[in-house]
């Protein structure tokens, strides 16, 4: 059964240590994220830090991962997460927290295989 998903890529404001906004994104901003959970099977944020030794600035903070197990549900918050859609405390927690014309969104259809079933030769 196909799950669908959100994918949002995210950049912190530069005025804003790492750590600052992933405790900001954890006490405050995912609060207001579960707030909207009508569809939502998984909420995830995985928060990115460069390799050792590898002193670049990432692109993005932090990839936020929404899965939806209905289509029609995941294509409503596809929707919602349109800036002019979105609801006013979502964007104003944004601009505290974001760098927003930076920030990417993406849809996903994932469907895993079955690796426990392929490894006991029942493919």
């Amino acid at each position: 059964m196909p799950v669908y998903k959100l994918i949002l890529l995210l950049k912190k404001r530069p005025d804003m240590s790492v750590q600052e906004f992933r405790d900001y994104y954890e006490t405050k901003h995912r609060l207001i994220g579960e707030k909207y959970p009508a569809g939502m099977v998984r909420y995830v944020r995985r928060y990115l830090d460069p390799a050792p030794g590898d002193t670049a600035e990432l692109p993005y903070d932090v990839i936020t991962e929404v899965w939806f197990d209905n289509r029609k549900i995941f294509e409503a918050a596809l929707r919602n997460v349109s800036s002019e859609n979105l609801d006013a405390e979502v964007v104003a927690d944004e601009e505290r927290l974001f760098d927003r014309p930076k920030n990417r969104v993406m849809t996903v259809v994932e469907v895993e295989s079955d690796l426990d079933r392929i490894r006991a030769g029942n493919s």
